[in-house]
């Protein structure tokens, strides 16, 4: 195969939405940390919404960005917390993976602690091919063309090689 057209994961994105600022977000962000070994950013709210007690620029999630090495273990770990299952609608039309876990304490190695509770998170994988830094650079910015773009398909066969992971229709739901 060529080495041009071999997938890769570019990045993967751990979230945790808390919904507030203060004390859960901080348990929030310990909980990341002891998930992934990284450092967390909080993320802001966009809009007030009185309803909720949001106000605009209120930090109310945070998230961990992993790349190469540590985000493939962190996808390895996280998906172990779901038995490797994926449905095929959780793959968008560039080829990315989402999916949310719905408790923590799911993941192996990861025990109930009363100090931090029970969070679920969104984790977001970001898939690319080598080549894709002509979309991102500063000088002679250019398109990614279609041929060489990255495929459901393409995404799907890179995770069942690297991840063994088992495809459930949507009618398996719990």
């Amino acid at each position: 195969m060529n080495p041009m057209q071999q997938v890769r994961i570019a990045k993967a994105t751990v979230n945790i939405g808390v919904g507030e600022s203060g004390e859960r977000l901080a348990r929030a962000e310990k909980l990341l940390y002891s998930i992934t070994n990284q450092k967390s950013v909080r993320t802001t709210s966009k809009v007030t919404n009185p309803e909720f007690g949001i106000r605009k620029g209120q930090p109310i999630a945070c998230k961990v960005t992993l790349r190469g090495e540590k985000a493939h273990d962190a996808v390895k770990l996280i998906l172990s917390g779901i038995d490797n299952k994926i449905k095929p609608r959780q793959f968008d039309k560039q080829g990315n993976l989402s999916f949310g876990i719905h408790e923590h304490i799911d993941i192996p190695g990861m025990r109930y602690d009363p100090d931090i509770g029970i969070f679920g998170m969104n984790v977001n994988i970001t898939f690319e091919k080598p080549g894709y830094r002509i979309k991102r650079r500063k000088i002679q910015r250019k398109h990614i063309p279609h041929k060489h773009q990255v495929t459901p398909d393409e995404t799907l066969e890179y995770m069942k090689e690297n991840f063994q992971i088992k495809i459930k229709s949507d009618k398996d739901d719990e």
